[in-house]
């Protein structure tokens, strides 16, 4: 008998006294959580993303539409950067202030070369403002999940209110789990057991979100 049949025997003894269900799993689970904290209005609500995304260390920036161009040159130029990458969906408009070279995200790009690039600029799908967390779903205007784990500088625009919820159930609501989903709350960064906090680990050190909306 392989590990695989035994596994499963003991499966099916554990659930052998279970009585069978012809409900679909979606009636069957009992979803009676809280779907968020709270009652918040619109602009309570971006108050709070902006608040916990700075509490995990992201820089917040509030942008009206007609400046997007000129904070993005000002912010990847106090940056230093020589080069960024964008997805192939971004608005053209949105860089059309940038005066340094746009690498665009290519499936042949390997990680060496998207090392040598500085920064990455993409849009969102949903940001989450009880978590503080921006999630990216592999849309045109956010490219492959790559591009946003090895340049060590992102620029990620969130657009005001359309793309912003209160909770995690909230999010799901709008996302399709078939898409490659990344949760992202702060830079990326660990800590050792004595909790020295390292930054940069398994993505960007710098994460800089820019919330967009109104005139």
């Amino acid at each position: 008998m392989s590990s695989r049949e035994r596994i499963l025997g003991r499966v099916r003894r554990a659930l052998a006294d279970v009585p069978d269900d012809p409900r679909p799993y979606e009636e069957t689970v009992v979803r009676g959580y809280l779907r968020e904290h709270g009652q918040r209005s619109v602009a309570r609500t971006v108050d709070l993303l902006a608040e916990n995304l700075a509490d995990y260390r992201a820089i917040v920036h509030r942008c009206a539409d007609g400046r997007l161009p000129e904070l993005l040159a000002r912010l990847l130029s106090a940056r230093g950067s020589r080069s960024v990458v964008v997805p192939p969906g971004l608005p053209s408009q949105w860089l059309g202030a940038v005066d340094v070279p746009l690498v665009q995200d290519l499936a042949a790009s390997t990680a060496a070369e998207l090392d040598e690039v500085d920064s990455v600029v993409t849009g969102c799908a949903v940001a989450v403002a009880e978590t503080g967390t921006i999630v990216l779903d592999g849309s045109p205007d956010q490219g492959r999940r790559r591009i946003t784990l090895v340049p060590d500088h992102h620029v990620c625009v969130v657009r005001v209110p359309d793309q912003v919820v209160s909770s995690v159930p909230r999010a799901l609501e709008r996302l399709d789990p078939k898409r490659p989903l990344t949760w992202i709350s702060g830079p990326s960064a660990t800590s050792d057991i004595e909790l020295d906090r390292v930054e940069g680990v398994h993505g960007p050190r710098t994460l800089e979100v820019v919330l967009l909306g109104g005139s």
